[in-house]
């Protein structure tokens, strides 16, 4: 097959018409076996052609399956650091510990704490009760509750201590 086109005989892209039907069966069943794949192959097959198509310089070919096999042999290295490239990263990603989510016994607990606080703060008179939750629930500063609620900052101090008073009360006494 040696010096079977000339770039002076043919267009380029009848060149790279005439490689293709002439080579492109050859060139997929030695991607198959190499890949062990026929999907691949056929893939990696298509992409050695739009490789050739991509190159500005097609010059006379004098050995073209040694041509397509060398073009080929590239992508299949490309295709194999990617594939190693993808499993590690999936291998990465399964040794990562599981969403954290809470135990049954976890959940009881929250729910009994939970429930415990809306206790203690029921007790409370409702204004104090929305200072509390705004400070400690919220995170709202003094100020940002006053401003808030059109208090002083001195009424939301005093609320404050009035609430935490009552909830040491309800916890220790």
């Amino acid at each position: 097959m040696a010096g079977w086109w000339a770039v002076t005989e043919q267009s380029s892209s009848s060149i790279v018409e005439t490689l293709y039907s002439d080579h492109h069966g050859w060139l997929q069943g030695w991607l198959r076996r190499k890949l062990g794949n026929a999907t691949e192959a056929a893939d990696l097959a298509h992409d050695t052609f739009v490789r050739i198509l991509g190159r500005r310089q097609r010059d006379a070919i004098q050995e073209p399956r040694a041509y397509l096999a060398t073009i080929a042999n590239g992508l299949v290295v490309s295709h194999w650091r990617r594939r190693t490239l993808e499993q590690a990263w999936l291998d990465a990603l399964k040794a990562q510990p599981e969403p954290l989510a809470p135990s049954p016994e976890e959940r009881a607990l929250i729910l009994e704490t939970l429930e415990e606080i809306a206790r203690l703060i029921d007790g409370l008179p409702e204004r104090v009760r929305e200072i509390f939750l705004y400070s400690q629930i919220e995170g709202y500063t003094y100020t940002q509750i006053a401003q808030k609620l059109a208090l002083s900052v001195n009424v939301v101090q005093k609320a404050m201590t009035r609430a935490v008073a009552h909830c040491y009360k309800a916890l220790y006494a």
